[in-house]
């Protein structure tokens, strides 16, 4: 099989982009947590609250896919380019997940979404381009930052959405791994003031995704 050039590997990009903005264009290689849990009804406030939720992560997921596509664009070591796209196969999972989750609330995903895919890619890229050490290491910050709000959405979810909850922390033990494994690949440990400058950053995401 032929080495991809980059012309193919651009084209890639671009198919990976629509599955993750299209809805149901993306497929799981694993099977939903939440159909091993239990379905509740919810009165209107709790099942809007439950939907906003999830669209935040479900957008979270949006751009992951964009910083793995954007860093492996520009990564210069082959086995870590091969690194960034399995990950983002990974968080695949996690994306068909959230939407099929939103479906059942009765909600959608985020308006937003597009914005958010080109503003984490561009900043995907970037990353790669500064070296593989910092690419790495921008993958372990943001999975860090992405771990603190499944920690918190996992204990301000109703108490009775046993099935948000089931794909939340399947999602969070992921994403632990991916920083670890980030980690010991050689990334970089980011300093506390960059770390909280993402921080504020991720707030933008979900102040206008948990409505839009």
């Amino acid at each position: 099989m032929r080495a991809l050039s980059a012309f193919d590997r651009i084209i890639c990009h671009v198919d990976n982009a629509l599955k993750t903005l299209v809805p149901s264009a993306s497929t799981s290689h694993r099977a939903n947590p939440a159909k091993q849990a239990d379905h509740h009804e919810f009165d209107e406030t709790s099942q809007r609250h439950a939907a906003g939720l999830m669209r935040i992560n479900h957008t979270g997921e949006v751009c992951a896919q964009a910083l793995y596509q954007g860093q492996s664009l520009t990564a210069r070591l082959p086995e870590i380019r091969e690194a960034m796209e399995e990950a983002a196969e990974e968080e695949v999972d996690h994306l068909v997940w959230c939407e099929e989750r939103l479906v059942e609330l009765n909600s959608h995903t985020s308006y937003l979404n597009p914005i958010f895919y080109g503003l984490s890619y561009t900043i995907g890229a970037l990353a790669g381009a500064a070296g593989d050490k910092w690419s790495l290491g921008f993958v372990a910050a943001t999975e860090n930052q992405v771990c603190k709000h499944l920690v918190e959405h996992l204990e301000i979810l109703p108490p009775n959405d046993e099935r948000s909850r089931a794909i939340l922390s399947v999602m969070l033990d992921d994403e632990q791994k991916h920083a670890t494994t980030a980690l010991e690949a050689g990334g970089a440990v980011f300093p506390s003031w960059f770390q909280a400058g993402m921080t504020q950053m991720s707030k933008v995401m979900t102040k206008t995704t948990y409505r839009l």
